[in-house]
């Protein structure tokens, strides 16, 4: 076993004692495997009751360079906020893991990015990309897409994007839902926005409404620009539970 590895899981084993209030915990973990095997690891350790759910909502690619299967991206958040006030209000382990699962099984991201990010011990970019050049279903940590083309404009991104969630969802590709459209650090609100309208405007016609919708810098990559577009179709307990008043530094209202 790799010593780094073995301190994350001892870690993230001290961290779920520290939250536990005696109703058992439930890990939210990213499909990657490094993070998969770390919160396993943890939980083997914890000899308290733990569950997970494991978010796979990257539409990009089925099996990339760090996982099996999809990877986790932004649609964690949805999964983290819905679950989080169900927590709050009382509801058991064993109903928060099956709510988390609902959550994500409902949930597809695809991102963009237009430039590497650079991780600070490393010192130059993850990866190299041109400037009139794009990665189309880039990974949260820069991790490669479906394939890298000249850069287009904001409404041709937004259609292709619109495109692969609805195509991922097929017959289930209808009625409300939440539109998340995150940056990975590097790219200003401005131009998330101008890229929200770009995607609401196209999910429409697919049958998709967009109910609730949330833009800004959440799940980053430190100074990657690009963004990536998330939809999670509600019902009316997730839609409540996204609405319940929350107060945490990246997520404010109802307070």
């Amino acid at each position: 076993m790799c010593p780094s590895a073995a301190a994350d899981a001892v870690r993230t084993n001290s961290a779920a004692q520290a939250a536990d209030t005696g109703g058992g915990v439930l890990f939210i973990v990213k499909n990657y495997e490094g993070d998969v095997m770390n919160f396993d690891m943890a939980r083997e350790m914890s000899g308290k009751s733990v569950a997970s759910v494991v978010t796979d909502d990257d539409v990009a690619v089925e099996t990339s360079t760090f996982s099996t299967g999809r990877r986790g991206v932004a649609g964690t958040l949805i999964v983290e906020k819905i679950v989080g006030a169900a927590a709050e209000e009382g509801r058991d382990l064993a109903a928060l893991k099956t709510l988390g699962d609902r959550v994500n099984a409902a949930t597809r991201s695809i991102g963009i990015a237009l430039t590497s990010c650079t991780v600070p011990a490393v010192g130059r970019p993850t990866f190299d990309l041109a400037e009139d050049e794009m990665e189309v279903g880039v990974g949260i940590h820069g991790e490669p897409g479906r394939r890298r083309v000249k850069l287009k404009p904001a409404a041709e991104i937004a259609a292709e994007m619109v495109n692969a969630i609805a195509t991922d969802l097929g017959k289930r590709a209808r009625g409300e839902a939440i539109l998340l459209v995150n940056g990975f650090g590097g790219t200003p609100l401005s131009e998330l926005y101008l890229m929200y309208e770009e995607i609401r405007k196209r999910l429409e016609p697919t049958g998709i409404t967009v109910a609730r919708s949330l833009v800004g810098n959440f799940v980053t990559s430190l100074d990657m620009a690009g963004c990536s577009a998330t939809v999670s179709l509600l019902d009316d307990e997730m839609k409540r539970f996204w609405d319940a008043p929350v107060h945490t530094a990246a997520l404010r209202w109802g307070m």
